[in-house]
């Protein structure tokens, strides 16, 4: 009878045991639920720009266009983010603007999509990454800066004329060391105000017409960047080239009623970019220049035609803590003479601007940021004639972080 006992308390034992073994050896390897694989995260901005206010007609249409005359409180930006690490090697990151508006609407907060890629690495390490679909083009320092990040309301008129949005559909190659990837990840992070990390070196394609506009020729653009972060002592300097060269389409829903064009509307589209940062710990310095050649609006001939453009900025700041507290002062001056190709009949500009703000952050999800705005502008297409404009104009600007 006692022998029976313990053959059956084995045979009870024996696969409990075998269970607890097997549970504990496949649990790490247990696929991730699909809540798992992804966050969210976003911020949203509201501006308002009419205090102060010394010319109505000054305005800006690729910056900002609750500038001037019936502008009023306006939501500039309201973004999700969706965004994970679906394997070791593919990661995604989706981003949709619901504070968009559509051309030739009078109204606003349309949702419209901003990023949708992914990224596949190469190698375990994540140092080469191969990105697919519409996201930034690896072109200026403050394009990629998020404008969650960057001081100034708007990105300057020299650098961000290249490209609407800042992205556009296309593949691209990624290359920086472990190191370098968590240095650029640091500089977001530590309130230094870095533009994220989009490689050491970054080359690739895209279709060149800018985000959310279809493809009107069968030609792609090839873009170029190298960029390093050093280490200098307590310092960290980052300069950088980029370089991008294609031919881009005017749409002729972009033409006014008798304009002259190309039969085609074909125009070369080339950009070469230098930038110098010296991150703020305390004193920051930021600086960007780049030339090139693109479509234009001519006002003597009223036509729309290859000219040379030039401009840049130059931004000053500083870095002040006071408890949980943060404030940065800053100075940015920038000059533009040139098209934007993506404005009415490649719309042409001379842009001087200075502006002097202060950011102030009480905590990390809520920032208040106010710049007043001394401009000359001249900004001319066929239906805007011998149009210059002057005033300055106090800007402020509430943001939360989630």
């Amino acid at each position: 009878m006692k022998k029976l006992l313990i053959a059956l308390l084995f045979l009870v034992a024996g696969p409990a045991y075998s269970q607890a073994v097997d549970s504990v050896t496949q649990a790490p390897f247990a696929a991730k639920k699909w809540f798992e694989t992804f966050a969210i995260r976003g911020y949203v901005q509201a501006r308002y720009n009419r205090l102060l206010e010394t010319n109505s007609k000054l305005s800006c249409e690729q910056c900002d266009r609750s500038w001037g005359d019936k502008g009023g409180i306006f939501l500039r930006r309201a973004r999700l983010i969706f965004y994970g690490q679906l394997h070791e090697r593919l990661y995604f990151y989706i981003q949709p603007d619901f504070a968009s508006s559509v051309s030739g609407s009078t109204s606003l907060n349309f949702g419209q999509l901003r990023d949708a890629y992914f990224d596949v690495s190469l190698d375990k390490a994540g140092q080469y990454r191969i990105r697919l679909g519409q996201s930034k083009i690896p072109y200026g320092f403050e394009n990629m800066q998020s404008s969650q990040n960057r001081l100034p309301l708007d990105r300057s008129d020299a650098l961000n004329s290249a490209l609407s949005n800042e992205r556009d559909l296309g593949a691209f190659l990624y290359w920086a060391p472990t190191a370098v990837r968590q240095r650029f990840s640091r500089l977001v992070k530590d309130g230094l105000k870095g533009s994220g990390d989009y490689g050491m070196v970054g080359v690739g394609a895209f279709n060149g017409q800018t985000a959310n506009r279809p493809e009107l020729n069968n030609q792609r653009h090839i873009v170029g960047r190298f960029t390093y972060p050093l280490v200098v002592g307590r310092q960290i300097i980052e300069p950088g080239l980029q370089a991008y060269t294609g031919d881009y389409v005017v749409a002729k829903e972009q033409l006014s009623a008798g304009v002259k064009s190309r039969k085609d509307l074909s125009y070369p589209d080339q950009r070469v970019a230098a930038s110098f940062i010296l991150y703020p710990q305390p004193f920051g310095v930021q600086a960007e220049y780049n030339v090139g050649r693109g479509p234009e609006f001519n006002p003597r001939t009223d036509s729309i035609e290859t000219q040379g453009l030039h401009g840049g900025y130059v931004l000053l700041s500083y870095r002040l803590r006071y408890k949980q507290q943060q404030f940065y002062p800053f100075l940015r001056v920038q000059y533009y003479d040139g098209g934007k190709k993506h404005e009415r009949d490649a719309r042409s500009y001379t842009v001087r601007e200075a502006e002097l703000g202060l950011e102030w952050q009480p905590f990390s999800s809520f920032e208040l940021v106010a710049m007043y705005t001394l401009s000359s502008r001249r900004f001319e297409d066929f239906q805007l004639s011998d149009n210059k404009q002057r005033g300055g104009l106090l800007r402020l600007q509430a943001q939360i972080n989630f």
